[in-house]
């Protein structure tokens, strides 16, 4: 199955307190790269948060966006900073002795100074927000991965049929090169006979000629291996999985033979194919970068 690196997902889930929403997005990349935001009183969960997305995603840029509100009531208790409290005591206290004056300072007043009480919520369960928060993660994960089967499902597409006008490209170079060796020997034989004024041609020289000429451009070893490429690449698109690199690989190769078929073109006919192979191979390499 191919995937592609491209996708998104969204979810949410909630545990009767808690509601969060997690957002999934990701971009081709050489590896797995992701980056989790999540809102700090949840900071602990970035490593299982992380832990998870392995369990769907190879490669890819990722960004997780985490969010929550809360849906219920929670509880909370009211603490008191004994410490803090007893500092400004103290305080009030120094402060009429210094200028003689009638310490007034009273309880009430004790409490309206700052940070003296704290409400702090309740032991929260960590095994409880996991799951809720889990809840909405892998399903933005699996919808995140429907996206990329999706998408993956036409790069195939698009690289199959690339793949076979390739093909179609490479029996025009193999059936093109007797016809441009041909030529090449009426030429010769032309030239030799304007040369000679009619007289008698050797024919062993221009054939020596020939053959050294039809070696010098010869191309079915290139022809040959790009043809294996090609089956190749489209075995591994019908049956592989994990493959962008494989895939990513084989293009290189591929551009490599495609490079020697232009570079020993003596022909327009050949020279136009050749530049039509490099043009199909590169637009495959865009295209490869993107899967999984």
């Amino acid at each position: 199955m191919i995937k592609s690196m491209t996708g998104f997902g969204r979810s949410e889930n909630a545990n009767g307190t808690l509601k969060f929403v997690v957002e999934v997005k990701s971009v081709n990349h050489r590896y797995l790269d992701a980056s989790v935001r999540i809102p700090k009183e949840y900071a602990y969960l970035d490593t299982s948060v992380r832990a998870e997305l392995k369990k769907y995603l190879r490669r890819g840029k990722v960004d997780v966006f985490v969010s929550y509100e809360v849906i219920g009531e929670a509880q909370y208790n009211l603490q008191i900073n004994e410490h803090l409290a007893q500092e400004y005591v103290q305080a009030y206290s120094r402060l009429a002795e210094l200028f003689d004056l009638k310490n007034d300072f009273t309880v009430s007043r004790l409490g309206l100074q700052p940070e003296i009480f704290k409400l702090q919520e309740s032991s929260v369960d960590e095994d409880a927000v996991w799951e809720a928060l889990r809840g909405a993660l892998d399903r933005a994960l699996e919808m995140l991965v429907e996206t990329r089967i999706r998408e993956g499902d036409s790069l195939q597409a698009d690289l199959l049929s690339k793949l076979d006008h390739m093909l179609a490209n490479v029996d025009a170079v193999e059936q093109r090169y007797p016809g441009i060796i041909r030529e090449y020997e009426d030429r010769l034989k032309e030239k030799v006979r304007e040369l000679l004024d009619n007289n008698q041609i050797d024919e062993s020289r221009i054939a020596a000629e020939v053959v050294l000429f039809a070696d010098k451009l010869a191309t079915d070893e290139e022809t040959v291996r790009l043809r294996s490429h090609i089956q190749t690449m489209i075995k591994e698109l019908k049956e592989g999985d994990d493959i962008g690199r494989k895939l990513d690989f084989i293009a290189q190769e591929m551009n490599r033979e495609a490079n020697t078929i232009l570079s020993k073109a003596n022909d327009l006919e050949t020279s136009n194919i050749a530049i039509d192979l490099k043009t199909e191979i590169e637009k495959i390499r865009e295209q490869v970068q993107n899967i999984e």
